[in-house]
């Protein structure tokens, strides 16, 4: 039998995408509304999914941003009474295209071994050579430049004017979250689109800048890496998370990689190098930074923390400059909160 599919009420009801799984048992809202996660279709491991409901407050940004969705149990019904609507009008709305009843266990493990590819989702036909044809018009995410697609188109401002500080913060696709925990410790933010020029950002003489987290191959973005290096000269504080960490690795001539797999889940174990402990993280990236290339680039960077299932680099400190960053995301919402202590550090 195959598996159904929920309506979707676009015109072209084909999505594609690289397919990438989530790890985690609670947040599939912030989830799909993660910037970071544009251009992938995403398979949640855990069975039951909308069981508490959509509450319009519980997203990272305006809207879903993942190009699909894929299931083992869709659940209309919610137990959670200060939701908003069930999870088929949340989609409905948002006109996604999913598909559930999937072993999506199975499906998982296919991934590990195989490695990230492209997948496609239909609910306009279930012809395999018709969607083959579509799924080959599919990019591969390496070598994509996807920041701009969901940055900001204008700068805006957050927080009290009478703040402490002011902080300029690089839109990549930057997670709510990570503003929220800006501005609860007194920062005032000035948020800038993607390919802002240090001349602009720099007019309006911030205390300290944020690199964000965000989608797509971070050696596709090459203005990214050039700003990345005129702020490190500049000398003010620099805090990158995810792809603001890979930006920041790169400008300081340390190489990245597409990974096998990628890490995606809120139950990462990482280990701080300066204080010898272990972190519980929440974790969503395809990409990573060579650690051959940090060794190679000793004078200028350092890793600060690894990650304790492959060992792969979750953090880098510059040497010679005011700035670090780290791979996962302490603003990890909806959890674990073991990081934050990241933001009281810059």
């Amino acid at each position: 039998m195959e598996p159904p599919l929920w309506p979707s009420r676009r015109k072209d009801r084909y999505d594609t995408g690289e397919i990438c799984f989530n790890t985690g048992m609670t947040g599939y809202q912030e989830i799909f509304t993660d910037p970071s996660y544009f251009g992938q279709i995403m398979v949640m491991t855990n069975v039951h999914v909308g069981n508490y409901g959509i509450k319009h407050t519980d997203v990272e940004s305006g809207k879903i941003k993942i190009a699909g969705l894929v299931t083992r149990e869709f659940t209309v019904a919610y137990s959670r009474q200060m939701a908003d609507m069930d999870i088929q009008e949340y989609l409905d709305q948002e006109e996604l295209v999913g598909i559930t009843a999937v072993d999506t266990r199975a499906l998982v493990r296919h991934i590990r071994s195989k490695g990230a590819m492209n997948a496609i989702i239909s609910s306009e036909t279930t012809d395999i050579e018709i969607l083959k044809k579509k799924l080959a018009e599919a990019p591969s995410m390496e070598g994509l430049e996807l920041a701009s697609r969901v940055s900001t188109n204008e700068a805006y401002f957050l927080g009290d004017p009478e703040s402490a500080y002011k902080v300029a913060v690089l839109d990549y696709g930057v997670k709510r979250s990570i503003l929220t925990n800006l501005t609860e410790r007194g920062c005032y933010l000035q948020v800038f689109p993607a390919k802002s020029t240090f001349a602009e950002i720099a007019a309006w003489e911030p205390d300290a800048f944020f690199l964000s987290n965000g989608p797509g191959d971070p050696a596709a973005m090459e203005y990214a890496s050039d700003l990345a290096r005129a702020l490190l000269k500049d000398g003010r504080p620099v805090f990158g998370i995810c792809l603001g960490h890979q930006i920041l690795a790169r400008a300081l001539g340390v190489e990245t990689y597409k990974m096998h797999h990628g890490h995606r889940g809120i139950n990462h174990p990482v280990l701080n190098l300066d204080t010898g402990l272990s972190e519980i993280t929440s974790q969503n990236h395809g990409f990573g930074v060579d650690p051959e290339s940090i060794k190679a680039n000793s004078a200028e960077v350092m890793a600060t923390h690894v990650n304790l299932n492959d060992g792969t680099i979750e953090g880098l400190k510059a040497l010679k400059y005011n700035a670090f960053s780290v791979q996962y995301h302490p603003e990890a919402s909806p959890g674990p909160h073991d990081s934050r202590y990241l933001f009281d550090a810059f």
